[in-house]
């Protein structure tokens, strides 16, 4: 699985030149979004299937900051899964570096356009077997 990449942008940063806390979730969300992508879960076709993904939670612990310029690199990793509901965790590095600058996680349902949870398992059970596979990733 190739990580998500990307140089920070200038009005990520703040008044002291380093990102601005609030824009990693937003990285995280980046994130998710590719490493689905690239495991062939696109979240358009799930929507247009009627299944939404909504954050239950996300957090991010913040060590080392990033400044305009550099480059980052977040790895993903789905730790927890049942098929209504998953965790991911997230490494976000200096693009080229094995430190890691900070680390995140958030966790999500799944549910129809009404907002009630659905099981993947019953409703769906080719996707459920697709997320299921990314757990031993």
């Amino acid at each position: 699985m190739k990580p998500y990449c990307r140089e920070v942008y200038y009005y990520e940063t703040d008044q002291m030149g380093i990102v601005h806390h609030s824009n990693y979730v937003r990285w995280l969300e980046e994130t998710r979004l590719d490493f689905l992508r690239q495991e062939g879960l696109s979240y358009h076709a799930m929507e247009e299937t009627g299944i939404l993904i909504p954050v239950l939670g996300v957090s991010v612990s913040y060590k080392i900051p990033f400044r305009y310029g550099d480059s980052f690199a977040v790895t993903a990793s789905l730790y927890e899964y049942n098929g209504i509901r998953m965790k991911i965790a997230y490494d976000i590095r200096k693009e080229g570096e094995e430190e890691i600058y900070a680390r995140g996680q958030s966790e999500h349902c799944f549910c129809g356009r009404d907002m009630k949870p659905i099981s993947l398992k019953r409703s769906f059970p080719e996707l459920y077997e697709k997320f299921r596979g990314l757990l031993a990733k």
